[in-house]
């Protein structure tokens, strides 16, 4: 259920601008804005009360931290409120397109790189470029892959609310139990089956060692980094059918090695729920998951979660935004607006208040600063992650095209279709290399 609050510091609401049509969830109308003035001539911020809507997906916790962080800001801006909306990610993107129509659309919104791109292209979002410019939205302490990966066609777009790495989350109760060593850093893609194939056995078929991630669209875009390939190469995927091949190849040896579940279950983790991870609900001793989604693992479990970054070489990683503070680009008070990303993004005190809940800290400066305040232990394990990675992760690709999305989708869909025996691999491969080709172009 979204959960709405009144403002958390009083001012009369203003009328939003209106979007003037939707295509269709989570895509924003192609004729970009209807009535909005051009950003670059939009009048300073007035002196008198201003309210900002902010809206954000996430759970309780994540509500109550960037709530605290909110306040903060208005007790030093006392003519700023906020009118705050946040709720689950099923269903995030569907219900800002409800406000989008009814002209509602938040000045402040949380979003991931499956939609950067197209919103920034139907220009959705405010042009940040000139703001960090002159610094002030002072993106100088991110790390530089950081910062890039809030660009699209060399504008900056949004700035990243926290930083992640994609990562083996693991049951070390359960590896104890098993009497098996726990994975490693630097294994290699066949080394990291041949682990879970020993895990199975040690538990003689009860438990699988990993998730079968045949569908997992970052898991396959890691492995051809490692490759010295891509996933995209501008509005085009830039892998073919022989690499897709390869990896559906490494799968099904998982498969016939028993190192991961049987397909029913495999599809029910698919679903992104994190209640339905399968080292969540103890049918594996190890699933696939962003660093910053750890602390939320933990508490679905009673068993300890341990945290060790993605099979391969790390250079196949880059400093990757867990998700984006943006700004309405037809927001009344957009100064107002970035001078509060500006804030979440480099004040010590608001860095302390939202810990790693999204992700490390983006800002290197206030990461240090505020080291010691953080005393979750599964924030701590996935911020120790960050600092293994350190500066041994590879240059940051652009953000991922239009049509990313509906990208990963397929490639899901490919992956379910083989592991059923449904299809066959060179069948699959063909269908979504054209289906994602389609998606691109649209």
């Amino acid at each position: 259920m979204p959960v709405s609050r009144p403002p958390v510091a009083g001012a009369d609401p203003g009328r939003r601008r209106v979007l003037a049509a939707l295509l269709g969830t989570p895509v924003l109308a192609a004729g970009g804005l209807a009535g909005c003035t051009d950003p670059s001539s939009t009048a300073p911020a007035r002196e008198g009360p201003v309210e900002l809507s902010v809206f954000w997906w996430g759970g309780p916790e994540r509500a109550e931290r960037t709530e605290r962080a909110l306040r903060l800001y208005g007790e030093r801006h006392p003519r700023v409120g906020f009118r705050v909306t946040w709720q689950g990610f099923d269903g995030y993107y569907g219900r800002l397109a409800t406000q989008a129509t009814g002209g509602n659309v938040p000045d402040l919104i949380q979003l991931d790189d499956s939609v950067l791109t197209e919103y920034a292209q139907r220009e959705i979002l405010l042009d940040l470029t000139d703001h960090v410019a002159d610094n002030r939205l002072d993106l100088r302490n991110l790390p530089d892959g950081l910062a890039r990966y809030g660009q699209v066609d060399g504008r900056t777009v949004a700035v990243a609310a926290g930083q992640t790495a994609a990562a083996v989350v693991f049951n070390r109760n359960l590896l104890r139990t098993l009497r098996v060593p726990e994975p490693r850093a630097g294994m290699s893609w066949d080394e990291y089956l041949g682990w879970a194939q020993q895990v199975t056995r040690a538990s003689r078929g009860r438990v699988a060692g990993t998730s079968d991630a045949s569908g997992d669209h970052r898991a396959l875009w890691l492995w051809l980094r490692g490759r010295g390939s891509e996933f995209y190469r501008g509005r085009q995927l830039a892998f073919g059918a022989g690499e897709l091949l390869d990896w559906f190849e490494l799968w099904r040896r998982a498969r016939a090695g028993r190192a991961v579940p049987g397909a029913p279950l495999v599809e029910e983790a698919d679903n992104g729920e994190r209640a339905h991870q399968l080292v969540v609900s103890g049918l594996t001793a190890a699933s696939l998951a962003w660093s910053h989604q750890l602390p939320e693992l933990q508490r679905l479990t009673r068993a300890e979660l341990g945290v060790v970054p993605f099979p391969g070489s790390p250079t196949a990683q880059w400093a990757r935004a867990s998700m984006y503070w943006a700004v309405f680009r037809g927001s009344r008070n957009p100064d107002a607006a970035v001078d509060v990303i500006n804030f979440l993004t480099t004040d010590v005190a608001a860095g302390a208040v939202l810990g790693h809940d999204r992700g490390l800290t983006p800002s290197q400066a206030v990461r240090r600063a505020v080291q010691g305040s953080v005393t979750d232990p599964a924030q701590q394990r996935a911020a120790a992650l960050g600092d293994a990675l350190g500066t041994a992760i590879g240059t940051a690709p652009p953000p991922p095209p239009k049509g990313h999305a509906r990208v990963r989708g397929l490639l899901v869909a490919a992956a379910e279709s083989v592991r059923s025996g449904r299809v066959d691999a060179p069948t699959a491969a063909t269908r979504f290399l054209a289906q994602a080709d389609a998606a691109l172009a649209a």
